[in-house]
């Protein structure tokens, strides 16, 4: 039998408390930190049972993920988030110690307050507090937590899913407590997210005396006529839920300091946020349709679409989405917009298990230099939460 943890030096059902704690560890991705242990401390004292698998893959580093649940019957509940933080930079740019976690006029400050050390504690605590208020509540609360998603994403949620999954786990639905509000904790809740496919783009062309232009092949022009043959038209008007796919060119270059030489080479690689009318697949095919219409027999050039496994994905709006809208405007007396805006996340691997929406705190701050969150924004999705865990297993219970 796993031995009793210590008692904690705070009081886990409060989110600024944990918070700290949690931003007082220096997990900057992919090192653990003492985040993942402090957590699986809290778990543990509450009842939950808790496994932390370490996942390995050649060529990235080993990372450390806990999976917790309490409760053996359905339905399960999963709460996902990562405790994993960006570097926080050059610590005498920062107006206060990046892991120091304190708090000052209302606000919380350090590296992770926001991203997401912030919104998990949050829900943390709400669902240490559902569990005393309703100790015979049916159903399952588990949480999904890795130390990968800043990084690579290769030994984090991935391969958690695919563990859990392999031990008989089964989710209805996930919570994931990004930080999807622009300004207030009323503002938006993420029902998807687009896909994020780049491609590399090589021109050839011939070295030569810029004086003798015919002994030459400049390849900045066909660079030019080629990524604006991608640009020209859209790839689509967007739907419902999702705005237009958006093609942007991140990098170009030709890597000649000479001022009289044509080049050999053009280099540009350029970036595609998604929608789901699209697939990987579909869109490196329009791609290459592109290349090879306006490229004719007179440009002369390499395509490397990367892999990805950023793929666009929908959680169609119905109960579930809607009860969480109404947790969040009972709690703020404002409703919510749904959207699919943003970067990509791990929502994009739950999606294969189970429906997921991702709500979490404001966002302003993510990966900037005082990285902070408000205090009344912990408090505001711990209470969201609670609320959101009573219609998901007690109100429905009593209606069924």
């Amino acid at each position: 039998m796993k031995p009793l943890p210590p008692p904690l030096p705070f009081d886990p059902l409060d989110p600024v408390a944990l918070t700290q704690a949690l931003v007082r560890c220096p997990s900057v991705t992919p090192a653990e930190g003492g985040a993942l242990a402090l957590l699986d401390s809290v778990f543990s004292a509450a009842g939950y049972s808790v496994d932390r698998p370490v996942f390995s893959e050649p060529g990235t580093p080993d990372v450390e993920n806990l999976y917790a649940r309490i409760g053996a019957e359905g339905p399960v509940l999963v709460i996902a988030g990562h405790t994993d933080v960006v570097p926080p930079g050059d610590f005498a740019q920062w107006s206060r110690d990046p892991f120091s976690g304190v708090v000052e006029d209302g606000v919380l400050h350090g590296r992770g307050a926001c991203d997401m050390k912030g919104g998990l504690a949050a829900m943390v605590s709400a669902a240490l507090r559902f569990r005393r208020d309703y100790p015979d509540a049916p159903g399952s609360i588990a949480f999904l937590v890795t130390g990968d998603e800043e990084a690579v994403a290769v030994n984090g949620t991935v391969k958690l899913l695919e563990w859990a999954k392999a031990r008989g786990e089964r989710f209805d639905h996930c919570l994931l407590g990004e930080p999807t509000n622009p300004a207030t904790m009323s503002d938006m809740i993420k029902i998807g997210r687009r896909g994020s496919l780049t491609g590399r783009l090589i021109v050839h062309g011939k070295q030569g005396h810029v004086g003798y232009p015919h002994l030459a092949d400049n390849p900045i022009r066909g660079m030019v006529r080629l990524l604006a043959a991608l640009d020209a038209t859209p790839f689509d008007s967007g739907t419902a839920y999702f705005d237009p796919s958006n093609l942007e060119v991140t990098t170009l270059d030709v890597g000649n300091p000479a001022t009289n030489i044509v080049p050999a080479q053009a280099k540009a690689v350029f970036n595609i946020r998604f929608n789901d009318i699209w697939t990987p697949e579909s869109l490196a095919a329009e791609l290459d349709r592109r290349l090879r219409d306006a490229a004719g027999n007179q440009v002369r050039y390499e395509l490397e679409v990367q892999p990805t496994n950023a793929v666009a994905f929908l959680t169609e709006p119905g109960p579930f989405v809607a009860m969480v809208a109404d947790a969040v405007e009972t709690e703020t007396g404002k409703r919510p917009a749904l959207s699919t805006t943003g970067g990509t996340s791990d929502a994009r691997f739950i999606k294969s298990y189970c429906p997921v929406v991702e709500f979490g705190v404001v966002g302003q701050t993510m990966h900037q230099i005082d990285e902070r969150v408000a205090v009344s924004d912990l408090l505001s999705l711990e209470r969201i939460t609670h609320r959101l865990l009573e219609s998901y297993f007690v109100a429905t219970q009593q209606e069924a």
